[in-house]
């Protein structure tokens, strides 16, 4: 198993969540290529903290002012893989969420509608998804003190929407020092707040295959301004890889509204969803419908559940340990109708060893769509690839 590790000592943000997971050898090529989909292309360069080499990610991005519906708009139009879109789209829904409960319901962002919070977040996405981690955990989060001025005038660090974002999470936090000023910003609190699968508390025991920095803007002098992350490779599951399932019986709502509830399961952090027919009493026909979920989303999901479907009853069952195989993505080069495509593939691993290959759906359409061909043949193509380049052996 794989287990990407934070380490949040200086704070998060960003740029920082970006540049770390660039650093650890998440594909340069496809988050670049994310980035510049939605705002430019960006600049993604090594430099140094306190004489700590780290990966900068500057979007050079300006600053605009945008709605929360014109920055899902702007994200799932982005050139990159579905889930990381997805995932994306659940960091701002945490973002305008906490700032709703600040200030109120507001037309804009206040302080994270800019370009450049929308390149940090798909970009960091897109490179989480291609490291294809089985497990994220995050350290004690260290958030700074002092004053800080924003939109609305001087407030304290950290920022109010900050923490209301955090409230809404498992991770445990500190508190600086005036001299610290601000070292965790909402999108940093948003981003490992969504990536977090593991419970806070004893930390993931394993073997570091790979250490990355990512930079923030300031550079001390003696204290390095990074954001630390670490991959295990752990010999069993993760302990703590629990999850909890909830399920409902429904005979009253139809096709259209049961589909659209399963979206929007999948789109608040739900990790699956299904419909299974059955029947019900009285002979009616219905739904058992099951949603998969992380422990600490699961009262979360069952109210979208219930308002979602109108049940009156939602069942859960609490910490149901979870077997994850190990999963790697892999970029192949595919020639369809005379010209080159890339197709990303996810590889399925047990003990090192790939067992399966399956090509990324949305891309394997917009290549068929492309060329005028079926998606079942683009989609063998990529996979054929995808073996010869493995050899059925060790990845």
């Amino acid at each position: 198993m794989r287990v990407l590790v934070f380490d949040p000592f200086r704070g998060a943000a960003g740029d920082m969540v970006c540049g770390a997971l660039l650093h650890l050898g998440a594909d340069a090529a496809l988050v670049s290529r994310a980035m510049r989909s939605v705002v430019a292309e960006p600049v993604i360069q090594e430099v140094k903290r306190a004489g700590i080499c780290a990966i900068g990610v500057d979007t050079r991005a300006p600053v605009v002012q945008r709605s929360l519906s014109q920055v899902l708009t702007r994200v799932k139009g982005a050139d990159a893989p579905a889930e990381a879109i997805a995932m994306a789209c659940r960091v701002f829904e945490r973002i305008a969420s906490g700032e709703a409960s600040v200030h109120g319901e507001s037309p804009h962002f206040h302080e994270v509608g800019a370009d450049d919070a929308i390149a940090d977040v798909i970009g960091a996405c897109t490179a989480l998804y291609t490291l294809a981690v089985d497990a994220v955990a995050v350290g004690t989060l260290s958030l700074g003190g002092g004053m800080a001025s924003t939109s609305h005038g001087v407030y304290p660090i950290p920022a109010p929407a900050t923490l209301a974002i955090l409230q809404r999470s498992s991770l445990q936090v500190q508190y600086g020092t005036h001299e610290d000023g601000e070292l965790c910003t909402p999108t940093g609190a948003a981003l490992l707040s969504e990536f977090t699968t593991l419970p806070q508390g004893a930390p993931p025991v394993g073997v570091v295959v790979s250490t990355g920095y990512g930079a923030g803007d300031r550079d001390h002098p003696t204290i390095p301004n990074v954001l630390r992350a670490s991959i295990l490779e752990t010999g069993s599951t993760p302990a703590g890889d629990e999850v909890d399932i909830l399920e409902t019986n429904v005979d009253d709502v139809t096709g259209e509204v049961l589909a659209g509830c399963m979206d929007r399961l999948m789109a608040s952090g739900a990790r699956d969803v299904c419909a299974i027919p059955c029947t019900m009493k009285k002979g009616r026909p219905g739904y058992l419908v099951r949603v998969v979920c992380f422990p600490e989303d699961s009262g979360r999901l069952s109210r979208e559940l219930a308002s979602g479907t109108g049940t009156l009853g939602v069942r859960c069952l609490p910490s149901v340990h979870r077997f994850v195989a190990g999963r790697e993505t892999r970029m192949v080069t595919v020639q369809v109708c005379g010209r080159n495509w890339e197709i990303p593939v996810k590889c399925g691993l047990l003990d090192g060893s790939v067992f399966s290959v399956k090509a990324e759906s949305d891309r394997v359409r917009e290549v068929a769509e492309a060329c005028s061909v079926h998606a079942r043949e683009v989609a063998r193509m990529a996979e054929e690839e995808a073996w010869k380049t493995i050899g059925r052996k060790t990845v």
